[in-house]
């Protein structure tokens, strides 16, 4: 077929779904379907929808057929940080804060001004930090379950920027990384940015599936797993011990680079041992304090073995040669007189009672949530969908993400994420309780 009739169906879909004649979630036909219709073939009409969802108008879901996305919503809408108006209310990214911290950076810049190592702050830094600020995070993450050598310890522009210079220092464009369906979608992004292969892992109530890991490893040549033991994003789990020494034995026995993503894992105030405390030779864990302190604070820590630590070390001082002396400066001061753990302490029960308020505006929907969580993820029942409720609920001023930023496979669930760390009590319980209603209002639920 020539190329004017292939555009002239990829058009007319496109104008019918602008127009409102095909509204949002329509199902489509088949592409044997559309093929029969149209009069081309097979091919052509696979084509066809492949062009209309590169244009944003449709999702094709593995077994359910191809759809007509929510115009109102941008493609990967949760995705990516957006500026929302004031009268909006945040469900989609965690800022969590609680009461006093703009009075702790206060006291900490006052004790900055009067230190009198301010010339030093104003020089380039060691590209993996100073010692001393090196051996203070060496000293917290034993708090964590790591007993680690200064020596092993480097500090970077956050968790993302970990994952960044972690993924650069050990893996070549094309090798093929093991990672939860489900999963953060900085780690999507940086997996798409630097060409890795993500082959995903089905995922249980409990971790990922690891026969489907160990079956991966006998077909494909994989390098490394990306894993989030303690406190998953999205799915809130924390994976039972003898998991944990599974996914270990897997990962020595296929020579797999483990890279452990802790930046929640403060949340969870019992854990099991991290996957770097049982593979401490083949782990590199990443963390920081974004999610713990405040995210304006743009420090993060790896934990990595002594053999990787020259190459990490390369790419600190390749992206952003160190990481800015000052907020490093606070943020050890904060580490060593104790202001971190308070407030992660103050913030595991700030979660805490942010889950109670989910269990009552939520009972009755399936749901799957940590007890001392900042997130919540929620299926949709029936033949609701997640772009539908999305738009809906942005038109009562409420800004949730859909599934799509997470999912690391095709099949994209029909499913929201609920950040709840981002506005006060009260308005987080209306909030939920417009959510419930506007799932339960769905046409399709």
């Amino acid at each position: 077929m020539g190329t004017a009739r292939y555009k002239a169906v990829v058009d007319r879909i496109a104008s019918e779904i602008r127009s409102g004649r095909l509204p949002t979630g329509t199902r489509l036909p088949t592409h044997r379907q559309l093929a029969a219709r149209e009069g081309i073939a097979l091919a052509t009409s696979t084509r066809v929808y492949a062009e209309l969802e590169a244009m944003g108008l449709v999702s094709g879901e593995q077994g359910r057929g191809t759809f007509v996305r929510e115009l109102a919503l941008p493609p990967g809408h949760g995705d990516n940080q957006q500026a929302l108006a004031a009268d909006i209310v945040d469900l989609s990214f965690n800022y969590p804060s609680v009461p006093g911290q703009a009075d702790m950076l206060r006291q900490a810049l006052r004790q900055l001004a009067s230190s009198g190592d301010l010339d030093t702050l104003l020089r380039y830094q060691p590209h993996r930090g100073r010692p001393t600020e090196r051996a203070t995070v060496a000293r917290y993450l034993r708090q964590r379950g790591l007993s680690v050598a200064a020596d092993q310890v480097l500090i970077v522009n956050g968790a993302q920027h970990g994952l960044a210079t972690t993924v650069m220092a050990t893996l070549a464009p094309g090798d093929v990384v093991a990672a939860d369906a489900l999963t953060y979608p900085g780690f999507k992004v940086l997996a798409q940015s630097l060409r890795l292969e993500v082959a995903p892992l089905p995922v249980t109530v409990d971790g990922p599936d690891l026969d489907a890991l160990e079956q991966l490893c006998t077909v494909r040549p994989v390098r490394a797993v990306y894993a989030m033991p303690t406190m998953h994003n999205p799915l809130g789990w924390v994976m039972s011990a003898p998991a944990r020494a599974r996914l270990v034995d897997i990962a020595r026995r296929h020579q797999l680079l483990i890279i452990e993503d802790g930046s929640y894992a403060y949340l969870a105030e019992t854990a099991p041992e991290p996957l770097a405390a049982l593979a401490p030779e083949n782990t590199v864990y990443v963390s920081g304090i974004s999610k713990s302190i405040a995210t304006g604070l743009r420090v993060g820590f790896l934990c990595a073995p002594v053999s990787l630590v020259t190459a990490l070390e390369r790419a600190i001082r390749a992206t952003t040669w160190n990481t800015a002396a000052i907020t490093t400066a606070i943020v050890c001061g904060w580490l060593e007189d104790g202001t971190v753990g308070r407030l992660e302490t103050s913030k595991r029960e700030d979660a805490r009672r942010r889950q109670a308020i989910v269990d009552d505006a939520l009972t009755g929907l399936s749901y799957r949530s940590h007890p001392s969580s900042y997130f919540v993820w929620v299926p949709l029942p029936g033949e609701a969908r997640a772009e539908r409720v999305a738009a809906r609920l942005m038109r009562e001023r409420i800004s949730v993400s859909t599934a799509e930023p997470y999912a690391m496979s095709p099949h994209v669930p029909q499913a929201i994420r609920l950040a709840l760390g981002s506005t006060d009590l009260d308005s987080l319980r209306a909030s939920l309780a417009t959510v419930r209603r506007v799932i339960d209002e769905d046409p399709y639920g």
